[in-house]
């Protein structure tokens, strides 16, 4: 399209006034392209979210403002080329304008995240919130105490995404606007995959655990049914994580954004939220299929003579590492004629809803990639004994790197004292590091 814009002005400059039949839409253009990009360019700059996702917002301004355009040079008025010049500026200036989609993660960097920023009945808040989808702000509208724990559970799944992918070429790095990880969700990768996944499952984990501590109106301790393998001596109470509530709300918010979309059978879009729904889910099921059974022991003198058990969530660090697998093992899914996603190699199990699935290959993390997303590995620490992924030779795609000493702080010396505590020293040491090229 912008070669189209190239070449006319081109024509435009060359002949001028000398050449009658130029085409008139050039000055609806220059008018459109002014108007619009000042609405574009202020909310960018100010973060001020759209009202439709950017990319519906691009399309509808190549579309009003190069309407005619196709048809074009119809006899007309001649534009001065300074006008073309103005308007070939504008129109580049917004077509390299890269515009994130917004996503709810952006709650785990968003400020107003504190209870008492959510007053019953400041439905404003909610619609000013970035990242929300519509059903998503209805949601916020409704369960306004939640959203604190959602914007937790973002970023208890961003600092395990990190850990993760700590010794990767990506490494889960989050970017400073409300996309949280850039143009690279827009893959649909294996990372993006295991990202859908890490951040529902922070969502059910913080939800579950902010019932048990009665932080929110509408649950309370977990009521899950009593294990039928537990010792009948053994009471069934206490306080559990509220896994079941977690579970549910997870689902009906973060899926919102992908439910309330509808794309034609058998498009890429299509594809793409089924694969977003369905990693969601995984992440969700993984959380549950690792809570287990926690007990307490009553009794004189610790005796033990009685227990009361209840419900707990696992570590969310076993969370992480459980889905980490299931990133290593993900099936590569393709759309077949009728539209549905299958599995790409046959010979391997097909996928259940406890595994993570994929629709396109990762992109190139070695470099720095704009219209990818990837950061590239230049400047990242690596390992120079390792042979593995952290090891200067795969971390540097055989780029090499630089040796420097730094200088590092850390604790020494540490004696424990009655009762009951740890006292350190901290010593200074020079180490040598490498950083790839």
């Amino acid at each position: 399209m912008i070669h189209h814009w190239l070449n006319q002005w081109l024509f435009c400059h060359i002949y001028g006034a000398g050449y009658k039949p130029v085409c008139i839409e050039w000055a609806s253009i220059i008018s459109c392209v002014c108007e619009r990009a000042s609405v574009v360019l202020t909310r960018i700059l100010f973060h001020v979210p759209f009202p439709s996702p950017p990319d519906i917002i691009s399309m509808n301004l190549v579309s009003v403002c190069t309407r005619g355009l196709i048809s074009c040079w119809p006899h007309g008025s001649v534009l001065d080329s300074r006008n073309c010049v103005f308007a070939l500026t504008l129109l580049t200036l917004l077509m390299q304008v890269v515009v994130e989609a917004n996503s709810w993660w952006s709650l785990a960097m968003n400020p107003l995240l504190i209870p008492e920023a959510y007053i019953i009945g400041a439905q404003p808040l909610c619609s000013q919130l970035v990242g929300l989808s519509q059903g998503q702000k209805k949601l916020c509208q409704l369960y306004q105490d939640h959203m604190q724990y959602i914007g937790e559970g973002a970023k208890t799944g961003i600092r395990e995404c990190q850990h993760q992918f700590r010794h990767r070429r990506w490494n889960c790095s989050t970017v400073d606007n409300s996309s949280v990880f850039g143009r690279v969700m827009q893959i649909g990768s294996r990372e993006t995959a295991f990202t859908y996944a890490i951040s529902a499952a922070g969502v059910v984990n913080a939800v579950s655990r902010a019932c048990r501590e009665g932080e929110l109106s509408s649950c309370g301790c977990s009521r899950a049914a009593r294990p039928k393998d537990l010792p009948r001596d053994w009471l069934w109470g206490g306080c559990g994580d509220n896994l079941m509530y977690g579970y549910r709300f997870s689902k009906e918010f973060v899926d919102a954004r992908e439910r309330e979309k509808s794309y034609p059978k058998g498009t890429y879009d299509s594809a793409r939220q089924s694969m977003n729904l369905h990693n969601n889910e995984a992440g969700r099921r993984t959380v549950s299929d690792l809570a287990n059974v926690s007990c307490k022991c009553h009794g004189v003198s610790g005796s033990c003579s009685l227990k009361t058990c209840w419900l707990q969530l696992a570590d969310f660090r076993k969370v992480g590492d459980a889905l980490k697998e299931k990133y290593d093992s993900a099936a590569a899914m393709k759309l077949n004629a009728k539209g549905k996603l299958v599995q790409m190699h046959s010979k391997f199990n097909a996928p259940t809803n406890h595994d993570l699935i994929y629709i396109e290959s990762s992109p190139d993390y070695c470099l720095k990639n704009q219209s990818t997303g990837s950061l590239g590995t230049v400047g990242r620490l690596c390992n120079k004994t390792s042979e593995g992924m952290d090891g200067c030779e795969l971390m540097c795609c055989g780029r090499g790197y630089d040796q420097y000493k730094a200088q590092i702080v850390e604790r020494c010396h540490c004696k424990f004292h009655w009762c009951c505590y740890v006292k350190c020293k901290r010593c200074t040491k020079i180490v040598d590091q490498f950083v790839c090229k």
